[in-house]
């Protein structure tokens, strides 16, 4: 039988023996928990070497010695890690703590351990930890299954919970739920309001309880819509009666979201907002296609722009002249409709027509298709190919890189892509 603690270890000493892989999955738990850290290894791993650099924390590079625990020189410690690959020191360090009464976990023997380690995590401000009689392989297996329960809402975190206040910007990412942050999958299970856009990930409402109030702030470009006034009141509004809102929307709410609008709506009516950025499409999209975006010797910058007005109307802030001089990648969102605008203020400005262009629809979906032509033909081959938005416009050279790495790919699992053409980029 085990009596678990939590330890509140800030300001306090502990000792680390042992710079491997088991020290390096335990130091920075021990880092973030506020512990000032004593590591004893004549060698460590590239990341404990980096965190010794950076000052947080203190590196004795020499193997273990009597007296490192308990030594008049040593500091008095709280707790100690014997994570060495040797039975015969982690054993030494063990004997040493539990003739001070210092507790220890041993890595290699946990029948030998006075203390174990639990399987930890945290989901929706609740700390969890298993300890399956010192087995760690299955308390890492009821840890993630109680955690991946609490973020989904399928337990029921909302009963005997601090109740969030205010209102919740979250990024659901580029369209597979899976891709949602798991800080925003577990603010999403607190819900009491959720405003949503037609581009958020809407299949994670359905695992909500029933009597979350579902918002529909869609924009759907030339039909319905919900004015931006309006959400920003509705989000204000459920806010002051106390609820928990979260508003949900495709890619990152900061990045042509309209999110800065909506954190300002917010604090001008007092209302608290937290912000959980999510995996941009503008990002997404090439990756999930197969495209780097950078490319060493290929593409050193990236230039993300909304194409939502045309090259050339008076609404449109964007260089496109300097755009077509960079040579850098150029990733344009909302722009499928004015491909065509937009492939000719580049090519006027000094792109060449045989730039490489992709065009991916419905990025990170089951449905996601993907599309290759050049600056001179891609309006053509989109139309050809019946596109439709939401889909992200991908131009310069990076295409043809993933086209002669072969791993530009037409769906979401990898399928190799076919040029609508029937040929390949030259």
């Amino acid at each position: 039988m085990t009596y678990l603690l939590g330890l509140r270890m800030r300001d306090r000493d502990v000792l680390v023996v042992g710079g491997g892989r088991v020290a390096q999955r335990r130091v920075p738990v021990l880092l973030e928990a506020g512990a000032r850290v004593t590591l004893v290894s004549p060698e460590v791993s590239a990341a404990l070497e980096d965190l010794a650099d950076g000052g947080r924390l203190t590196w004795v590079r020499r193997p273990f010695e009597p007296g490192d625990v308990a030594g008049t020189d040593a500091p008095a410690y709280w707790l100690v890690h014997a994570a060495t690959d040797s039975a015969d020191v982690n054993a030494a360090v063990a004997t040493e703590a539990e003739d001070s009464r210092i507790w220890c976990v041993r890595a290699d023997d946990r029948h030998a351990s006075s203390a174990w380690t639990p399987a930890s995590g945290n989901a929706n401000g609740i700390t969890v930890g298993v300890v399956a009689s010192g087995d760690p392989r299955r308390s890492a297996g009821l840890r993630d299954a109680i955690i991946d329960g609490l973020a989904e809402g399928t337990l029921d975190a909302r009963r005997g919970r601090e109740r969030f206040k205010g209102v919740a910007l979250v990024g659901g990412g580029p369209g597979d739920p899976g891709l949602i942050t798991v800080r925003g999958r577990q603010l999403l299970s607190q819900a009491d309001v959720v405003v949503v856009d037609r581009l958020a990930p809407t299949s994670l409402l359905d695992g909500l309880p029933s009597d979350v109030e579902i918002v529909d702030a869609a924009k759907i470009p030339y039909g319905r819509s919900m004015t931006q006034d309006d959400i920003n009141s509705v989000l204000v509004e459920r806010a002051r009666e106390g609820r928990f809102v979260v508003r949900l929307k495709g890619g990152d709410s900061f990045l042509f979201g309209r999110g800065g609008e909506e954190a300002a709506a917010c604090a001008a009516a007092g209302i608290p907002v937290i912000v959980v950025p999510g995996v941009t499409s503008a990002l997404a999209a090439p990756a999930g296609a197969g495209i780097p975006a950078t490319h060493r010797g290929v593409s050193q910058d990236v230039h993300i722009v909304s194409a939502h007005v045309a090259p050339g109307d008076a609404r449109s802030t964007v260089d496109w002249g300097g755009l077509a001089r960079s040579g850098g990648t150029i990733v344009a969102l909302m722009g499928l409709e004015r491909i065509e605008a937009i492939a000719e203020a580049l090519t006027s400005n000094g792109r060449g027509e045989d730039t490489p262009v992709a065009v991916v629809q419905e990025a990170t979906l089951p449905s996601q298709r993907t599309v290759t032509g050049t600056l001179a033909d891609i309006a053509a081959t989109v139309r050809s190919a019946e596109m439709r938005p939401p889909a992200v416009v991908i131009i310069g050279e990076v295409v043809r890189t993933a086209r002669e790495l072969d791993i530009l790919h037409t769906g979401a699992q990898g399928d190799l892509d076919r040029l609508a053409t029937g040929r390949d980029l030259e």
